[in-house]
């Protein structure tokens, strides 16, 4: 196997879910170059721990030619032609990529529905390369600093992120606070551009904020134990690559399926709302970790 194209999109969760198939495509073609068609910044992680060669910007217009009758760009024809595997984890409502790989006999073309259903949702994309006979492989991947970056100067032992990708999936911005004044000591807050807005101000007064922090800067603060509490979000998946004890709060969303297959990770869910969770029962559930603050 000299090159392998992935093509897969979506936000950081769904990428992290997806690199166990990436490690072990690595692991069994290490040789090979490996490239990504996906979500360029989510995608250095494996990027950068040598999961794969290079990345290509989910967004670019090129890749509308791929759907549809019509012909290719003989110059994208070529450079797709060039890979002796392509793995589709992008959406094929119509068959339209089905249809259009392989490009030439010698190429194999491997698909699977870009909304995973098995679980957990690694898993799913784990399956989808069954037919290379990779063998068994665990739904998880770990994720360390990289070499030469040295442990953070800020590392807090309780991290808590506040947000998610919708707000369905977060719990009361109110109930947070309450925690956080109970919990008594300091933590740190990972507020991305979502959150910035409910956060902005009234801030606990224990509480520090990680601001949009790049991804490996965040790998470096998360790695090195520590509590993480979130809900359904990339970030909570994030952490517990990251080794975090993780306390994850669920509501419309299957844990099953979405939660992150650590042993270190712990669900709460009450139903499809996560009103219905009260402070006392998340507070509850810290205090059963390895890191109780209280």
């Amino acid at each position: 196997m000299r090159r392998v194209l992935v093509l897969r999109g979506g936000a950081l969760g769904d990428f992290i879910v997806t690199l166990p198939a990436l490690a072990a495509l690595r692991a069994r073609w290490p040789a090979a170059r490996i490239e990504l068609v996906g979500n360029a910044t989510a995608a250095a992680l494996a990027k950068n721990r040598g999961w794969l060669d290079a990345v290509h910007p989910q967004h670019e217009a090129r890749w509308a030619g791929l759907y549809g009758a019509g012909p290719l760009a003989p110059e994208l024809a070529a450079w797709l032609g060039d890979f002796d595997l392509v793995v589709n984890f992008w959406p094929d409502p119509d068959g339209e990529l089905q249809r259009r790989f392989p490009l030439h006999p010698r190429q194999t073309f491997l698909t699977a529905a870009a909304w995973p259903v098995s679980a957990p949702a690694a898993q799913h994309y784990l399956d989808a390369l069954a037919p290379l006979g990779l063998g068994a492989v665990e739904p998880r991947t770990a994720l360390l600093p990289l070499p030469g970056i040295p442990p953070a100067s800020d590392f807090a032992p309780i991290v808590i992120h506040p947000g998610s990708g919708s707000p369905r999936k977060n719990w009361p911005a109110a109930a947070w606070r309450q925690l956080i004044r109970e919990l008594g000591r300091p933590v740190a807050l990972v507020l991305g551009e979502a959150e910035a807005a409910h956060w902005s101000n009234d801030l606990p007064p224990l509480a520090a904020v990680w601001r949009q922090p790049e991804l490996e800067t965040l790998v470096a603060r998360l790695a090195g134990g520590g509590l993480f509490l979130g809900h359904d979000s990339g970030i909570s998946h994030l952490a517990a690559a990251c080794g975090r004890t993780c306390v994850l709060l669920f509501g419309p969303t299957d844990p099953a399926m979405w939660a992150p297959p650590f042993s270190a990770v712990t669900v709460l869910r009450r139903g499809d709302t996560l009103e219905q969770l009260s402070v006392a029962e998340v507070l509850a559930a810290v205090r059963a970790t390895p890191f109780a603050p209280v």
